[in-house]
């Protein structure tokens, strides 16, 4: 199996710029729109919490996920 599993960087962007813009991200791989699901953060104690989002294909199983408020990886 030659393909890459991961998203590269610049596919993970354009996901990434999708979401912000309130449309549903399309898989780079298979143009199909990804599901997505809310990742709660940080420990228990703590005064923070980070809110993440990951983005996954429901077709080839490849995922992203982001920092929601910052739209960053971490």
């Amino acid at each position: 199996m030659s393909e890459r599993a991961q998203y590269s960087a610049e596919e993970q962007q354009r996901i990434r710029e999708q979401w912000i813009a309130g449309t549903a991200p399309q898989c780079p791989y298979c143009s199909v729109t990804m599901n997505s699901r809310g990742i709660g953060g940080g420990s228990f104690g703590l005064g923070y919490a980070r809110r993440r989002v990951w983005l996954l294909c429901p077709r080839c199983r490849r995922s992203a996920i982001f920092d929601a408020a910052r739209a960053t990886r971490n």
